[in-house]
């Protein structure tokens, strides 16, 4: 987050208090960000004081994060009912919804035999697994009417999705807002912004895994490029917050404080080379790397610089204070994702087990690919629990809505 982001964008900001709310990606691992926010309407209803309408004006997705962005979109006029709704899909949803992968049982006798069949998959659909379930799924569950009537009436200012271009190499932030509430596209270097209505396709491209999801191509100036999931070359979440005139943030991720060592202690030195599951999930954990964290201390390391200058010269600046809260996973989804590994679909768990991607940390794998129950509810007990260990912070974050 640069000086020059912070200024800039806070000269759009509007007289009155913007909430935003940055979802940030992570595959099936999101659903963490469904309970963070089951408990905050939880605790936003019971406030006598405190309206019922929704508490944010800006909603950013990235990847998963993407989903559950336009999905509160499509249901933001129904106020706090909104987050029991997106809990309510979750907790109906399975990985069959998501993707399949049709491949032979026998393939797990053989990596040899799994290797050619994922390869032959590959080549037929460009990516592992297929997403076309996706679409319908979220032709479903995504009401774009609701997001257009929920800008119309300015219960939301805007909705911004992010994807990445395999083409150019740029990141994208794809805005919606009002017609009657235009704001200006912005452009820095590998990060870009255009203006238009949010559709399905913005959503699976932004969702679009690498390797396990086949790109998505979208319309950008007047061309076309293909795009994969929008936390490749994510180096600034909160930039979009910013441009689009947020005054608090609240962030969630789905990332982790430390990755959790399966298979050996901390103190025991490895005696054999990393497993190809332990490799696998590095490799998916380093396309989801999340940069939250040190985007939201360079942020707040700008803002407390900003406040520390004599009055006269911060109120000849053209800059508003920003107030950011991050909530991430207190505990390893990892090894909560090893012990439902057995979960995942019949084909899906085969092919990958063939593979040896299961074993020695293969749970940072499966995480992103885990929409079974069993995981689900695990992921929202532990993001209502993180939530309501923080209810202070998040009360005081929205004590004057």
């Amino acid at each position: 987050m640069s000086l020059d982001t912070v200024i800039n964008a806070s000269m759009s900001q509007r007289n009155r208090p913007v909430n935003a709310l940055v979802l940030m990606g992570g595959g099936a691992r999101t659903a963490y960000q469904v309970g963070v926010l089951r408990a905050l309407a939880s605790m936003l209803g019971l406030q006598t004081k405190t309206p019922k309408t929704f508490p944010f004006q800006v909603l950013i997705g990235t990847s998963a994060g993407a989903l559950n962005a336009a999905f509160l979109a499509g249901c933001a006029m129904q106020g706090l009912q909104a987050f029991d709704q997106l809990a309510d899909f979750w907790g109906a949803i399975r990985s069959a919804d998501v993707y399949r992968l049709q491949v032979p049982s026998w393939v797990r006798v053989s990596k040899f035999a799994a290797a050619l069949s994922l390869s032959q998959h590959a080549r037929n659909n460009g990516a592992i697994l297929d997403n076309l379930p996706l679409v319908d799924t979220l032709h479903r569950a995504v009401s774009l009417p609701g997001i257009e009537k929920a800008l119309a009436s300015h219960t939301l200012e805007a909705l911004a999705v992010t994807a990445s271009s395999y083409t150019s190499g740029v990141h994208w932030t794809f805005c919606q807002t009002a017609q009657d509430s235009p704001m200006d596209a912005w452009a820095r270097p590998g990060r870009r912004s255009e203006f238009h209505p949010i559709t399905i396709e913005h959503l699976m491209a932004s969702s679009a895994i690498p390797f396990l999801f086949p790109a998505t191509p979208l319309w950008v100036e007047g061309h076309q490029e293909f795009f994969g999931d929008g936390s490749m070359r994510q180096v600034s979440p909160l930039s979009p917050a910013m441009h689009l005139g947020a005054k608090k943030v609240l962030v969630v991720g789905a990332g982790q404080p430390e990755r959790s060592g399966l298979g050996a202690s901390s103190t025991q030195l490895p005696t054999r080379g990393p497993t190809l599951g332990s490799i696998a999930g590095h490799a998916m954990a380093s396309v989801f790397h999340d940069t939250l964290q040190a985007d939201v201390e360079q942020a707040q390391r700008v803002t407390q610089t900003l406040k520390r200058l004599p009055r006269d010269a911060a109120s000849a600046l053209p800059y508003r204070s920003v107030e950011i809260l991050a909530i991430q996973p207190s505990r390893s989804l990892d090894a909560l994702a090893q012990i439902h590994a057995l979960e995942l679909p019949t084909a899906t768990r085969n092919a990958l087990g063939g593979l040896g991607v299961l074993k020695g940390g293969g749970g940072a794998l499966a995480s992103y690919l885990l929409f079974e129950p069993g995981f689900v509810q695990s992921l929202i007990a532990m993001g209502e629990s993180d939530a309501f260990a923080r209810k202070a912070e998040l009360l005081a974050f929205f004590a004057d809505i």
